[in-house]
């Protein structure tokens, strides 16, 4: 591992025709968008009279994008700032302060299994950290805030021709509509000013899953709280609410909205701007009917939660597999594709595409002092591979192709730090 550049003269392997360019259900191309990847001279074959077809290096950069994510990031922390002076007093106020300093310690352990899920999914094209703070501040504050907004009007309007009674419609209605909405929310607000980085579904469940992780924290400290401040056996009360909310159920609200997640993202990865806001109140729909579900469990809670419970948690966990296998096939596919142009060598993909691979190139980058610069190069390299899947869907070609420009750039510029 001393080189990372073709050898003169090397073709790479054959190009892939459109039929053979659809290594998994994540990243399906359709014939009449494919294209092959340009070459180091950034002049695809077939082009007119070899000229190149893209933009020079100097252009700059799309504003569009990185403007729509710092308004996004910005309204969010203002939104969250103005959330907390309704949240913190209502916690306060039904917690306690020895309730809550109790409840937000205890509330840590359910949320950091929950964000370790996060970063297992999203280690293989990790997701910008403004825009997960930006996700964990929507659910631990704004959602919070517009759940507790919305309720009373939602129960006005909905309750009396629910025929429930109103703990029954609370719980098993009110709760499941109101909250996932609020929750779902900042995934639609990420779709819309964040969409280079919600394309896919791996983007929409990591978001959701830390937007539901944010929520479940705040609700776990007025649980555990309440818990102590309004209990004559504070002790047994906390263990018997930590063991049903922390330990067989910290991931119940990423599930939930996790479904919604994993839809906007399908949608996202195969259809444009307007259409795919049409899949925000279809995934709002199994989000809602799994809540409702286990808001309804009763006196059988025990059977319900082995029998049902216990299999939807194991299908959600054979999908996140599922998902990060498709997202390697397609890193693979992708950059065998830039290979066979003359970007990479075989090694070079196996390296960067495979799990194995890329454990090998970090020692090897750590034993000569270099994790960092390798570190970067597996990030840009990915990064690459999912925007010429952007490129191949046939969605806003023009500006893609702009940023494959500057993402081979980062590339070329990566490997000589890594090799220097």
């Amino acid at each position: 591992m001393t080189s990372f550049d073709p050898p003169p003269g090397r073709q790479g392997p054959p190009g892939q025709s459109p039929q053979q360019a659809n290594p998994s259900w994540l990243g399906q191309v359709r014939p009449q968008f494919y294209r092959p990847a340009p070459g180091p001279g950034h002049a695809p074959a077939g082009g007119p009279s070899g000229q190149p077809v893209l933009p020079p290096a100097s252009t700059a950069p799309r504003a569009g994008a990185s403007t729509g994510v710092a308004v996004l990031v910005l309204g969010g922390g203002v939104l969250a700032f103005v959330s907390l002076f309704l949240v913190l007093p209502f916690l306060l106020e039904n917690t306690g302060p020895g309730g809550f300093v109790v409840g937000f310690i205890a509330s840590l352990l359910p949320l950091g299994s929950v964000l370790l899920a996060v970063r297992y999914i999203d280690r293989w094209e990790p997701e910008p950290k403004r825009l997960l703070f930006f996700a964990f501040a929507w659910g631990a504050l704004v959602s919070v805030a517009v759940t507790m907004l919305l309720q009373p009007f939602f129960s006005l309007a909905a309750g009396p021709a629910s025929g429930l009674d109103y703990r029954t419609f609370a719980v098993t209605v009110q709760a499941p509509v109101v909250e996932e909405f609020a929750k779902s929310l900042g995934l639609l607000l990420l779709l819309v000013f964040a969409r280079k980085q919600f394309d896919g579904p791996v983007d929409g469940v990591v978001f959701a899953f830390t937007i539901a992780g944010g929520f479940a924290f705040t609700e776990n400290i007025l649980y555990f709280g309440r818990a102590i401040a309004e209990s004559s056996t504070p002790g047994t009360d906390l263990a018997v609410v930590f063991f049903l909310r922390g330990v067989m159920s910290p991931f119940a609200h990423a599930i939930f909205t996790g479904t919604t997640g994993l839809i906007l993202g399908f949608a996202a990865r195969r259809w444009h701007n307007g259409l795919t806001l049409l899949a925000f109140p279809v995934g709002l729909v199994p989000a809602m009917v799994l809540h409702s579900g286990w808001n309804s469990m009763g006196q059988d809670f025990l059977a319900q939660y082995i029998l049902v419970q216990v299999p939807i948690f194991l299908l959600a966990v054979l999908v996140v597999v599922l998902l990060r296998v498709a997202e390697r096939r397609l890193t693979r596919q992708r950059l065998q594709e830039y290979a066979a142009a003359g970007w990479f060598t075989g090694q070079e993909v196996a390296m960067l595409a495979t799990p194995a691979g890329r454990r090998g190139a970090k020692r090897w980058a750590r034993s000569i002092g270099r994790a960092a610069e390798m570190n970067a190069f597996l990030h840009a390299a990915t990064r690459l591979a999912f925007t010429r899947q952007r490129i191949l869907s046939g969605r806003d070609v023009a500006a893609h192709q702009l940023d494959e420009r500057h993402q081979l750039d980062e590339v070329r510029a990566l490997r000589k730090a890594l090799l220097r």
